[in-house]
């Protein structure tokens, strides 16, 4: 049974909120986030990275400091206003390529999380964990929700189709040229109804953001130990989360490039894969998979299809059957000699989301030397996976949508 809990936001004032969202910190690269701090006074990358006014770069607490003090300052100056009781919202999100994604922005439980009914399939770093439960601590408030994902339901769809007949809070596009929507549920009726229809749900799974839930966890913990009284109900007990049912979910997959043949020629290579692959050389065509376990590869100017030897890899758990696991198990680990995938320089990634020929123009274009196609991941793979209490591989999945920051804020 999944708790969900509606909160007081702090928005953007409609007139600005396209100015003020902005993608993740760390997906800007470092001219892109100066030419929109030089020219955006109210771009969210401001409050993230405080450093901009003093022109330097400022670490740790005194930077956790400093984005609390900027996010004070745009409350202050009218940028954020908090609403005035605690509601749903409806958020919509219509991408570059027309895929559509509607869901519900809500608070979502910590004892959840612990209980695995808010599931996770990705492992995360403690560090990390560690690190952004102190910024949560300091800075009082989280700017992206987590995205979950959860069974179709129609009821729940319904109430999200008829919200959206209403006129909405916001609508806006972002220079990616992503759209979004947003609506506001405060009817006492209906809020009830949303509650009681999550009740029914027996798990949620995690699509993105395992460290932001893990770390929220934590925080949850910590703060336990300074109050007596606990009421279950406090603010730091749930974490902001964007809830989307299964069916909104797309999944991409991570293409793996490597840098050598861990001292293999190309002959002695090929003949170490056809123990696992039956392999076809397809030459300058261009080959994507188009199933499950069937794997691209481009080395030295050909393209490869390689299907899998079920016969040599057997399938004893949901992550056996999982593609970036198959190529870890059967190719970067016994043949190219890649164990840790988390910290190898001979190791890279690239989403196949729109380039279709990034297997050739990475490799011929770098000092990658092979590249690897995987078909993407499903979600009941996902699921599966969770279920069993395993995780994927890191780069396993790419999925939408993809989320922004300052459009809701949750506070400790």
């Amino acid at each position: 049974m999944a708790t969900i809990k509606p909160f007081q936001a702090v928005r953007p004032t409609r007139a600005i909120v396209g100015l003020v969202a902005a993608r993740p910190y760390d997906s800007y690269t470092v001219e892109e986030r100066q030419a929109r701090m030089d020219y955006n006074p109210y771009t969210f990358l401001h409050i993230v990275n405080p450093g901009y006014k003093y022109d330097q770069v400022i670490t740790g607490e005194q930077r956790y400091q400093l984005v609390r003090n900027r996010y004070l300052e745009f409350l202050e100056d009218g940028v954020f206003v908090k609403d005035n009781r605690p509601s749903f919202y409806v958020y919509k999100i219509v991408n570059r390529d027309k895929q559509e994604f509607n869901g519900f922005i809500a608070a979502t439980s910590t004892e959840d999380y612990k209980n695995n009914i808010i599931k996770k399939h990705e492992d995360t770093l403690s560090k990390r964990e560690e690190l952004f439960k102190n910024y949560l601590k300091t800075v009082g408030f989280n700017a992206e929700p987590v995205l979950l994902t959860y069974p179709d339901n129609s009821s729940l769809t319904k109430i999200i189709k008829d919200t959206q007949k209403k006129h909405a809070e916001f609508e806006f596009t972002m220079t990616y040229r992503d759209t979004h929507y947003l609506w506001k549920i405060s009817d006492e009726n209906t809020i009830n109804k949303i509650e009681h229809l999550y009740k029914q749900i027996p798990a949620l799974y995690i699509a993105d953001g395992h460290h932001r839930s893990a770390s929220s966890f934590l925080l949850a913990q910590s703060e336990k130990l300074n109050y007596a009284a606990q009421q279950g109900n406090e603010s730091y007990n749930f974490f902001m989360s964007y809830l989307i049912p299964e069916s909104n979910l797309i999944i991409h997959e991570f293409n793996r490039f490597v840098k050598d043949l861990n001292g293999l020629s190309k002959e002695e290579f090929l003949i170490k894969l056809d123990t696992f692959f039956r392999i076809e050389n397809r030459g300058s065509a261009l080959y994507r998979p188009s199933k499950a376990h069937h794997f691209s590869m481009y080395l030295d100017g050909d393209y490869y299809s390689l299907y899998l030897r079920k016969t040599s890899y057997k399938f004893k758990t949901a992550l056996d059957e999982l593609d970036a696991q198959v190529l870890y198990k059967t190719i970067l680990q016994p043949i190219l000699g890649i164990h840790d995938l988390r910290d190898n320089d001979r190791l890279d990634y690239f989403h196949g989301r729109h380039d279709e020929f990034a297997l050739k123009t990475k490799v011929d274009g770098s000092n990658y030397m092979v590249g690897f196609g995987l078909y993407p991941a499903t979600v009941s793979q996902i699921k599966n996976i969770a279920d069993e209490g395993l995780t994927m591989p890191p780069k396993s999945t790419y999925i939408l949508p993809k989320l922004r920051s300052g459009i809701t804020v949750y506070e400790y």
